[in-house]
């Protein structure tokens, strides 16, 4: 998937069982990985035409990857970027194009349609921006800069999709992290969660609005989506302090109510005892979210508060 938190939080993955960067040159890294996935059952043909173009490391990837910037904005700061008029008004287009076909799929997964816009929206607004890099070539190329064995095995995974015909070589293309199509899935996500819509040949994540969003649906649902349940949602909270405050800080409605948090009208009807935690992302002075059992199924997708409730904002901000 295209988020840099998924690239930083690989920085410490095991390494190659042979040092890739002590190996020597790219080539040699190279042919060692095709070594790798004739051993994992890739035929020989698929192999060779995967790794034929690359002969040195893709260094527009290597800035890409050595330059990310760290996160310090606010959260104020950063869902003023991503929540913009723009992608606001593309999701309710989109929204009103799709509506049908996100029904068909929230009837099916329990999975509604405002986490699926929101997600689809920060991914790749709504399919539009999926990346352009040759994947496998991402990936080898992190894989020897990094000696990384995640992203060797995401390279072979890569190839497997080749093999199995759902992409060819030539435009298989993603982010510079190998995550791609319209969900941003990884090779091994993809193999082990993509799904077609209609029921039968490959998932197409790439062009297919169906394919994408049912696999993204069929994401939450493996990862421990709740039907008829809402991630997160505003809520005012007036505190002198952040203490016990936190995602991993779970109590109830009731316990947060009691604290003096006021949730507004017209949230989603939850009992007193349902578990919530008090999110406060720019402190005492800023914006407070309750986030309940579903905010931890979006941090699957992406391990960021601020995605997660980023998500769950333009989802509420296109179907308002």
């Amino acid at each position: 998937m295209l988020r840099r938190t998924l690239i930083a939080g690989l920085a410490l993955t095991p390494a190659l069982p042979s040092a890739a960067r002590a190996a020597g040159t790219y080539s040699a890294f190279v042919q060692k990985l095709q070594g790798q996935a004739l051993a994992a059952g890739i035929p020989p043909n698929v192999a060779a035409q995967a790794l034929a173009s690359l002969t040195v490391p893709n260094p527009t990837v290597l800035k890409f990857d050595h330059h990310q910037a760290e996160f310090t904005e606010t959260y104020a700061t950063y869902s003023s970027h991503v929540l913009n008029a723009t992608r606001i008004k593309n999701g309710q287009a989109k929204y009103s194009a799709s509506t049908p076909l996100l029904s068909a799929i929230t009837s099916r997964f329990g999975v509604a349609a405002g986490p699926m816009l929101g997600i689809w929206g920060l991914e790749t607004n709504y399919g539009a921006d999926q990346g352009n890099f040759y994947v496998i070539d991402a990936l080898a190329t992190l894989a020897w800069d990094r000696n990384s064995s995640y992203f060797a095995h995401e390279a072979i995974k890569a190839m497997q999709i080749i093999a199995n015909g759902d992409a060819p070589a030539g435009q298989f293309s993603g982010s510079y992290a190998g995550a791609m199509g319209q969900p941003q899935f990884m090779p091994s996500v993809y193999l082990s969660t993509a799904i077609p819509f209609a029921g039968s040949g490959a998932p197409d994540i790439w062009h297919s609005d169906g394919d994408a969003l049912a696999s993204m649906a069929n994401y939450l649902v493996k990862a421990g989506w709740q039907p008829d349940q809402p991630s997160s949602e505003p809520v005012y909270a007036h505190l002198s302090s952040d203490a016990g405050t936190g995602r991993k800080n779970v109590q109830t409605i009731s316990y947060w109510e009691n604290r003096g948090v006021q949730r507004f009208p017209g949230a989603h009807s939850l009992p007193g005892d349902f578990p919530a935690a008090l999110l406060l992302p720019d402190g005492v002075n800023g914006q407070a979210f309750l986030a309940y059992p579903n905010f931890s199924v979006i941090r699957r997708y992406n391990p960021s508060d601020f995605y997660a409730l980023a998500t769950d904002a333009l989802g509420r901000a296109i179907l308002a």
